[in-house]
């Protein structure tokens, strides 16, 4: 009793958060080239996450888990935008002064992180198609973190740049992180044994995924940390078991089908009790949904039988039954309850008690069916309240609920309810395969377009794709091996954030991979790739690592622990295939790539065939005795045999000898 969830949930994430700086601030230290960089990547996430915050108040409000954790996953999702600028501004300001640097690392920055964002921006897109609605408000809360994250680093960070440029140029330092050139080597030497191990791997985590434990109420989930009323919450299950209740609402006045229906449903081994106005014993037998008439209420009442009589009478009118009075009130019947309620509700009218006795005997009447009237009783409808002697969340469960409905069914059309913790479990576990299954193929597809644009090859996005689905597969398949169910809202959030995170860093291994390949043969390029693409993969899925972990094990509020512990061991695991898997695919599978690379029209209309001596102005994407896409500026001598860009041109040059170069 007491528990302020809300003031708890500050105070965990503010100390997450404190930590997390900490941690974040050690990360980039490593993989800086100088160490005024990281008030400049501090500054801007912090402009970035404030005006996130402030901007939620336009929603009107938001569900706590999206308010808890977006700073945090922000910063993990967003901080390497931030870090790609930086390092584009380090590369230029070796030989440009402070302004032109700044400029051309944005112009050429922009379209790399747009795209690094746009992979993001599409898993958390997939969240908003959830008929549960916790998934649209995530989605609009982290959509938006990563739109002012682009913002501030586009628009703020270049002057932040600008201002600390000269402390810049003074902390320079060497290199920190080593080179994983083993991990490359590793690559090239099991090319063929790592893909058709990761393979059957894939098959078994995709099995095991599948009979993941899935649990609909939180409420039994245990966490890393326990606050007291969780541990009391469990130690009282424990030792006492727990109640599962569930409430029926049907359409009010009919007291013998609510009589057949909690006889029939109290006979079940199924049912602890039923309780309802049908079943509710008042005095001698009777039940509070018994109808009587005047003789048989007044001898209950010990009240004089002219007096019952004239208060049917009253009964009769207040109902417009004027025909009961015409046949004398007799054989007039009314059930109890009703009658009791008509007496409470008309007290000051009618003297009820007998002679000599306790009026506080009826007053305590009244009390009693006032509550009763609150509890189980309105102008619509009637509840009953059945304890079962089932789990709240069970295929037993779940198959009896449907037997209740049933039963129902047989004395009402339509208009009546089931409510209670085994009900919302069974709903969200009907919406959980439509949403699970929505949110996989959405966030495939988004991602896979992306990827498409990005590499104009058919082949590369799908080995991409299989990776990181497989770092999902495998991270879902813990929770079967372990027997510890996970909370389905931890599944689906998780797997859209991770297939729109992770693959960023399986595209930054792939794009350094495109570019060395264009100058060397497979082996060497994974080598330079994997060392040139490891200190951003360690940035941004160190921190991402640390976010979820630190929420994991810090929050004691179960649906948010469960995302952060699945978020990052899903991201150890992404980070693993992506160093130790993805190098020996690209390397085996090159000619395939190769082979199903693509242009697009306007790339296409500008293909060239040259062979001799010609100077070259543009992007080029094609074979110059080897592979090459990239922009380049320079004589040729050989053979060319690519597109070139609208914009750009070959001018023939006289080779020695005087021969012209032939198209």
């Amino acid at each position: 009793m007491g528990y302020d969830v809300t003031a708890m949930l500050r105070q965990e994430m503010t100390t997450i958060l404190l930590i997390a700086v900490v941690i974040i601030v050690i990360v980039l230290t490593l993989t800086s080239r100088s160490y005024a960089e990281v008030p400049v990547l501090l500054l801007t996430f912090g402009a970035a996450a404030l005006l996130n915050m402030g901007t939620n108040f336009l929603y009107g409000t938001i569900s706590f888990v999206s308010d808890s954790i977006a700073t945090v996953l922000q910063l993990a999702l967003a901080i390497d935008y931030a870090i790609i600028l930086c390092h584009r501004f380090s590369d230029e300001h070796e030989d440009k002064p402070t302004r032109e640097a700044c400029i051309t690392a944005l112009s050429k920055a922009i379209p790399e992180i747009s795209a690094s964002s746009l992979t993001t921006v599409c898993g958390l897109a997939a969240l908003g198609f959830m008929q549960f609605g916790i998934g649209f408000d995530m989605s609009i809360v982290l959509i938006k973190s990563i739109l002012f994250s682009l913002t501030s680093v586009f628009t703020l960070m270049p002057g932040l740049l600008m201002e600390f440029s000269p402390l810049i140029d003074r902390t320079r330092h060497r290199k920190l992180l080593p080179d994983i050139t083993p991990v490359g080597r590793l690559a090239v030497r099991g090319r063929f044994v790592i893909p058709p191990l990761f393979a059957v791997l894939l098959v078994g985590a995709f099995w095991l995924a599948n009979q993941c434990p899935y649990c609909y109420d939180y409420n039994d989930s245990e966490t890393a940390r326990m606050t007291e009323q969780q541990a009391a919450h469990f130690a009282i299950k424990d030792r006492f078991g727990v109640s599962n209740m569930v409430a029926v609402l049907v359409p009010a006045g009919n007291y013998e089908a609510e009589k057949a229906i909690l006889a029939d449903l109290e006979a079940r081994p199924q049912v602890k009790s039923a309780m309802g106005l049908a079943n509710a014993e008042a005095l001698d037998g009777y039940t509070l949904a018994d109808a009587l008439t005047p003789r048989a209420f007044s001898e209950l009442a010990g009240l004089d039988y002219e007096v019952a009589k004239a208060l049917y009478g009253a009964y009769a009118v207040e109902q417009d039954q004027y025909g009961q009075l015409l046949n004398g009130l007799k054989d007039y019947a009314v059930p109890l309850f009703d009658l009791l309620v008509f007496v409470k509700d008309s007290a000051d009218n009618y003297h009820l008690a007998p002679e000599g006795s306790d009026t506080s005997e009826t007053d305590e009447l009244f009390r009693q069916i006032e509550s009763a009237q609150r509890q189980l009783k309105n102008d619509r409808y009637s509840r009953m309240v059945l304890y079962l002697n089932l789990p709240v969340e069970s295929d037993e469960t779940f198959a009896f609920l449907d037997t209740v409905r049933g039963v129902l069914g047989q004395y009402y059309d339509s208009d009546y309810y089931l409510v209670g913790d085994s009900t919302s479990a069974r709903d969200l576990a009907s919406s959980f395969i439509t949403d699970n299954l929505m949110i996989s193929i959405l966030s495939a597809l988004f991602v896979i377009a992306v990827l498409l644009f990005t590499f104009r090859s058919a082949a590369l996005p799908v080995l991409l794709i299989v990776v990181i689905q497989g770092s999902i597969w495998i991270n879902f398949s813990i929770p079967t091996l372990t027997g510890q169910p996970l909370y389905f809202l931890g599944y689906l959030i998780v797997n859209a954030i991770q297939m729109g995170a992770n693959i960023d860093y399986a595209i930054v291994i792939s794009s350094h991979y495109q570019e060395q390949r264009a100058l060397l043969p497979p082996g060497q390029a994974i080598l330079k790739a994997v060392n040139a693409a490891f200190p951003t993969v360690f940035t941004s899925g160190g921190i991402m690592v640390a976010a979820g972990l630190l929420i994991g094990n810090l929050s004691t509020q179960p649906v948010i622990s469960i995302m952060g512990t699945c978020l990052g061991r899903g991201t150890i695991i992404s980070i693993l295939l992506v160093l130790g898997v993805l190098p020996a695919l690209l390397v085996l599978g090159d000619r395939v790539i190769e082979r199903t690379s693509f242009q697009f029209k306007g790339m296409d209309r500008n293909r060239h065939s040259v062979k001799g001596t010609v100077r070259v102005r543009g992007h080029v994407r094609g074979y110059i005795s080897g592979f090459v896409d990239g922009d380049l500026d320079g004589i040729l001598h050989g053979q060319l045999n690519a597109s070139l860009s609208t914009e750009g041109q070959i001018d023939p040059l006289e080779e020695e000898g005087g021969e012209s170069p032939h198209a």
